[in-house]
């Protein structure tokens, strides 16, 4: 993806259709996709199957499974029922956890800072159970699985890489599955808050924003690990240039076939309206990126929705008439 350096997203599915659509090929080797709906949810599977997949579009081989609607970022109780279910049944497929398992969920992310509050706001609605079933294990019952987590806040605060901290966490615990929550960014605006991305493969925090951190996957950390993130922001500049985008295309539109203006329009690549736009907005385009004005609200609604699948994903004895119950 060096070549499409200039796009701004963690999701694999936007990744795939940039690739489709500036090489105009539906065929990419090494990449594998499937798309459904269930539950009136849509289901975007993408599997990067070799080293040709990964260097098209720069994710690590393994799967990439995003669900979408735009009812996940309303108040949509039955939408966020269908979503539980669905990620649930997905959880269900790659994680390959039996009874006596241990799972370690890392929240990323900065609590103080809204669009990135996802992931220590979902660790805090988790029903926690390792200490207890080292403790107290006639206390829980035998479909409740051993579920520890901790949100590490960034570096910034601390003064520690997430990976050290995790690291140390994970030899300590020795979990047999680490999953980690964070919150990504995307190129489309339509995308946001109402996207959840699940991957296989870990994840590299703030990649989708440029400030990319050390990887927390299995090479690093020993153990299997499951990501899941929500697109809660968009870089400025991506979305200013698929405004003008859209004015060029209309332009084209209008113009006779042929003409030297008409010709310059057809010229433009995106990655240099992209980098038209970047001069535009300078200074404020660097590291400039928006997210909506109900994002608190948004956020602590999908961390529910998070924090549930997770909940009943985990612990076998829990059900959809559980949903909510552990969340406060």
């Amino acid at each position: 993806m060096k070549k499409y350096g200039y796009i701004y997203t963690d999701l694999a599915a936007e990744l795939r259709d940039i690739v489709i659509e500036e090489e105009v090929s539906t065929f990419l080797e090494g990449i594998e996709s499937e798309e459904y709906e269930v539950h009136g949810i849509k289901v975007h599977w993408v599997k990067v199957t070799n080293s040709a997949g990964e260097e098209l579009i720069g994710k690590p081989i393994g799967n990439y499974i995003t669900i979408e609607s735009p009812d996940l970022r309303e108040g949509d109780i039955d939408a966020h029922e269908n979503a539980i279910k669905v990620m649930v049944e997905i959880l269900g497929k790659i994680h390959n956890l039996d009874k006596d398992s241990t799972a370690l969920i890392i929240g990323l992310g900065n609590q103080h800072v809204s669009p990135d509050a996802l992931g220590p706001k979902v660790v805090s609605k988790l029903l926690i159970t390792r200490h207890i079933k080292e403790t107290l294990p006639d206390a829980l019952c035998d479909n409740t699985r051993s579920v520890a987590a901790l949100s590490p806040g960034v570096m910034g605060i601390t003064g520690i890489e997430t990976l050290e901290t995790v690291k140390g966490l994970v030899e300590r615990v020795k979990p047999d599955l680490l999953i980690a929550v964070d919150a990504l960014a995307s190129r489309s605006v339509g995308r946001i808050n109402a996207t959840i991305q699940i991957a296989d493969t870990g994840i590299s925090p703030g990649a989708g924003l440029g400030n990319k951190r050390k990887s927390l996957n299995e090479e690093s950390l020993g153990v299997k690990v499951i990501s899941i993130g929500v697109p809660t922001v968009v870089d400025a500049a991506t979305l200013a240039s698929d405004t003008i985008e859209r004015i060029i295309d209309e332009m084209v539109a209008a113009s006779d076939i042929g003409t030297p203006f008409y010709t310059m329009l057809q010229a433009l690549s995106a990655e240099e309206k992209y980098a038209m736009i970047k001069d535009i907005l300078q200074p404020y385009s660097e590291n400039m990126f928006v997210t909506p004005k109900n994002v608190d609200a948004v956020i602590d609604r999908l961390s529910n929705v998070i924090a549930n699948s997770l909940n009943i994903s985990l612990h076998p004895g829990l059900g959809r008439e559980d949903i909510n119950r552990y969340i406060y």
